[in-house]
């Protein structure tokens, strides 16, 4: 009998790209991927512990799960496992837990072949999870992970102790991975990691992230590359220069901010002042005028003051920020900041929150209606309803247009003539 497997991932794109390669080793060992909400034998959860309501995602996947099919074969593996693996087993002893520090492991666990190895600590993990990914299924971009671990450890963050230190992958395995994506069609790619702009430095090879997105870029000049994000310290004149003189490398960037405040910054355990993130943010606006360029704010920290949490939202205003990435402050044991005094209520917090994403709602607004008219390169995506098509400009703009569904995965001219709160609409040209 074929075995059902249903994966469920939880956070970050590099989860994504672990659970793209679990999918991708349980279908070459003979098995039958389904939807998370089916009937499975076997249930795989890929948690998240980034916050309390990740922890939270995390536990009640793993409930649903027990109750769509209590005879299953439930393996809970990600962070939240790695970091709270007591109460996943109070949760029931029977759950498999599969740390980070193991997931390579994961396949033949499930299958029963081998036993669920002990979990870890990650400070003594050395390598990278380095399965291979064929394909993401459902996706038309793919990502490329080329590094894990964070040596951050800003005081809010559990992911240093569930990820351990910043690891690489050599330069020939990278190359080797982007070989099997563009094999398979992808026309975009994402290069990811925890802590990406680390990439290369624990190695011996002389390689670093700059030189290893222009090798890339080089390599595979068909391909449209992004950079996931990247810390406002790792943008200097070097990274200007490959990305402002390299056609394939799409000007779109994730910058996290977390906080307006220099106070705030240093609890925090940010490595950078407000006045250094303004200082990259209008060096990428003076090289890259219509960019797409988004930031992470971290509000209701313990201590922030109605003053501080304001600070914040008019310093984002005052900069070249198209779009947001809101998350309330969340409590995490073992983390510096959850000691720290003056922990806010909930009901601050999401009312802080709330005023970031109408902000963020201005911001995009703003985006958008200064690139209205522009001619713009598409890939597109998906369909929406038959003869709608949407994807993503170079600058990571939503469009949507008229078309064929022949053309997902194709990228394709399209003029910008209205914008919407969801995104722009657009009126696809002939020619490139």
């Amino acid at each position: 009998m074929t075995l059902r497997v249903a994966i469920l991932t939880l956070g970050c794109k590099v989860n994504q790209v672990e659970s793209a390669a679990l999918d991708n080793a349980f279908r070459a060992a003979g098995c039958t991927l389904v939807a998370a909400r089916e009937q499975a034998d076997i249930y795989v959860i890929n948690t998240c512990a980034v916050t309390g309501r990740a922890g939270q995602q995390s536990r009640q996947s793993v409930r649903a799960a027990l109750r769509r099919n209590p005879q299953a074969r439930i393996v809970v593996t990600g962070c939240y496992a790695q970091a709270e693996a007591d109460t996943l087993h109070q949760i029931d002893p029977r759950i498999l837990l599969i740390g980070n520090s193991h997931k390579e492991q994961l396949v033949a666990v499930a299958l029963g072949q081998i036993p669920a190895p002990r979990l870890l600590p990650m400070a003594e993990k050395k390598e990278v999870f380095a399965l291979p990914v064929q394909s993401f299924p459902g996706h038309t971009r793919a990502f490329l992970r080329v590094q894990d671990g964070c040596n951050n450890f800003c005081s809010y963050c559990i992911v240093p102790y569930t990820r351990g230190r910043s690891r690489s992958l050599s330069r020939a395995q990278v190359l080797q991975q982007a070989a099997l994506f563009a094999r398979a069609g992808y026309r975009e790619i994402v290069v990811t990691g925890i802590n990406v702009g680390r990439y290369g430095l624990d190695l011996k090879e002389g390689e670093n992230l700059v030189s290893l997105l222009a090798r890339l870029c080089a390599d595979f000049p068909a391909i449209r590359f992004r950079l996931s994000s990247v810390e406002p310290t790792e943008v200097d004149q070097d990274f200007l220069d490959f990305a402002s003189a390299t056609p394939n490398f799409m000007p779109h960037f994730h910058l996290p901010l977390q906080s307006g405040e220099d106070r705030i910054l240093a609890l925090m355990g940010r490595r950078y002042r407000t006045a250094d993130f303004a200082e990259k943010l209008n060096l990428l606006h003076e090289r890259f005028p219509l960019a797409g360029i988004a930031c992470d704010v971290l509000t209701g920290f313990p201590g922030e003051t109605g003053l501080e949490a304001a600070s914040t939202r008019a310093f984002l205003e005052s900069l070249p920020v198209s779009f947001l990435h809101v998350f309330p402050y969340s409590k995490r044991p073992g983390t510096k900041a959850a000691s720290l005094p003056d922990h806010l209520p909930q009901s601050v917090k999401a009312e802080r929150a709330a005023l970031l994403h109408e902000l963020d709602a201005r911001l995009r607004r703003r985006f958008y209606e200064a690139n209205l008219g522009r001619r713009v390169q598409v890939l597109a995506e998906r369909c929406l309803k038959p003869g709608l098509l949407e994807g993503f400009s170079e600058n990571y703009l939503p469009v949507r247009f008229a078309g064929p569904e022949t053309l997902i995965n194709s990228v394709l001219a399209v003029r910008l003539t209205a914008a919407e709160e969801s995104g722009l609409l657009g009126k696809l040209e002939t020619g490139a």
